[in-house]
């Protein structure tokens, strides 16, 4: 078992599945973070480009995939789905049969995830 979760992106058929930290607690943190390099509105560039920090964040060791939702186990008995829009906004919610798991503190997640993916998307002059 894990800690699954799909994003799907709005109006797309298209998702990110996450076998661990599929938590509001974790995806919270990663979508707030991914706003604050600026990756929002930009279709496909900001779906790999949250997959990638995703991905940086846990060093690989988490199970990811990306493809369209009717390949992605979306009814997974553990967070379900997270519908998010353009602007990386959590809009809706999908297969939730739990309360959201809150073990983990916003603020320190937000500083792991960007001690993990600064140097991919900060430069010295500018966000990339």
């Amino acid at each position: 078992m894990g800690n699954r979760a799909v994003i799907e992106f709005e109006n797309t058929n298209m998702g990110i599945y996450l076998h661990w930290n599929g938590g509001r607690d974790s995806i919270e943190p990663l979508l707030h973070v991914a706003k604050e390099y600026g990756i929002v509105g930009n279709g496909d560039y900001s779906q790999a480009r949250l997959t990638q920090i995703i991905c940086n964040t846990f060093d690989g060791k988490l199970g990811v995939g990306i493809d369209t939702l009717d390949n992605l186990d979306c009814d997974n008995f553990d967070n379900g789905v997270y519908v998010i829009d353009s602007r990386l906004n959590i809009v809706g919610r999908k297969f939730t049969r739990y309360p959201e798991q809150n073990e983990h503190d916003f603020h320190g997640m937000v500083e792991f995830i960007k001690e993990r993916n600064d140097r991919f998307f900060i430069t010295s002059d500018s966000r990339v």
